[in-house]
């Protein structure tokens, strides 16, 4: 999410780049197994969210092209991601189980809202990379960003902001808020980015982190309002939404998305599912699809995706610290 300068190139690439590299990364399918004739992949988050979404785009693809066996999205929102990590840290080691993870495995962990993190699960691999968005509810007081740091100055500690606490939702603001001298009033949400859009959009927070897998259509629309983007670049979608960084706020912010299993589910079929999550980001009409949601894609295997993490994981604990201070 948080990326530091050397790491920022290398993660937000474009997702002809990232076709480019799966095709000299990727393992190879490796003969396994299975007991199972579907799958299940675990979402944390509800099934509005741009997790669910966009692995609802892999589902599809996947199935629809012969996948054996097939993958099925099951939705376990709650607790900002840790009520599902819970559950899919027991399922058994079979190949038949699937968790979609993103940096909230890091920062639940951090916080002590859960006794495990990322190493609780084999690494299979990363796919997306999404960019969050500041946005707010159709009634603020203000259109642009500037209007939006002016009020938030004027109001320390009064904005409402919706946010699954201890997730990757809460942490945003934190950072943000440290970066620009702002402070807060947290409404907790429970539910992913789904429940947090419906509740943005009615006006029972003011501000909320969005991403354009989640909520472009209402942040095209004005059933909520764009203000910046934790972006290096503008997004094309969004032509008219400034980065952070045009704002004079160094800080790119994104979730990256990808797919473990339990710990211990045999090599082979973590190279079965490595292979299998491979074969979509080399189809161009998919690869359409998934940027059409302002989302890059990333291939990195099992091995290359545990280093990622381990990465992550030190820049997180840093910048826990210093905001626990």
């Amino acid at each position: 999410i948080i990326l530091e300068d050397d790491m920022r190139k290398s993660l937000l690439v474009s997702a002809i780049t990232a076709v480019t590299m799966t095709m000299l990364s990727a393992p190879q399918a490796s003969a396994a197994e299975f007991s199972c004739s579907t799958a299940k992949l675990i979402v944390p988050w509800g099934p509005g969210g741009g997790t669910a979404v966009l692995f609802g785009l892999f589902e599809k693809y996947m199935n629809s092209h012969g996948a054996k066996p097939k993958i099925k999205v099951v939705t376990i929102p709650g607790q900002g991601g840790n009520k599902g990590a819970k559950v899919a840290v027991k399922e058994k080691p079979d190949g038949c189980s699937l968790f979609a993870i993103h940096q909230s495995a890091i920062i639940g962990h951090l916080a002590k809202r859960v006794k495990f993190n990322y190493t609780a699960f084999e690494t299979v691999a990363h796919l997306t990379v999404t960019p969050s968005i500041l946005s707010g509810s159709p009634k603020v007081p203000f259109n642009s960003y500037d209007g939006m740091l002016k009020h938030l100055k004027a109001n320390p500690g009064q904005v409402k902001v919706g946010a699954s606490i201890g997730a990757t939702s809460h942490f945003i603001w934190l950072i943000y808020g440290e970066k620009t001298g702002t402070s807060f009033r947290f409404v907790p949400v429970q539910g992913g980015t789904g429940k947090r859009k419906q509740l943005l959009m009615n006006d029972t927070f003011s501000l909320a982190e969005m991403n354009e897998a989640a909520a472009a259509k209402q942040l095209k629309t004005g059933l909520m309002k764009p203000f910046a983007i934790a972006a290096v670049k503008r997004s094309p979608a969004f032509p008219n939404v400034p980065t952070l960084r045009e704002k004079g706020i160094d800080m790119v912010y994104a979730l990256n998305r990808g797919i473990v299993v339990p710990k211990g589910t045999p090599k082979a079929k973590v190279a079965h599912w490595a292979a299998a999550f491979k074969k979509p980001l080399q189809d161009a009409a998919f690869v359409k699809s998934i940027a059409a949601k302002g989302t890059g894609l990333q291939y990195m295997g099992p091995a290359d995706y545990r280093k990622w993490f381990a990465a992550q994981t030190a820049v997180f604990t840093k910048v826990h610290a210093s905001i626990s201070k």
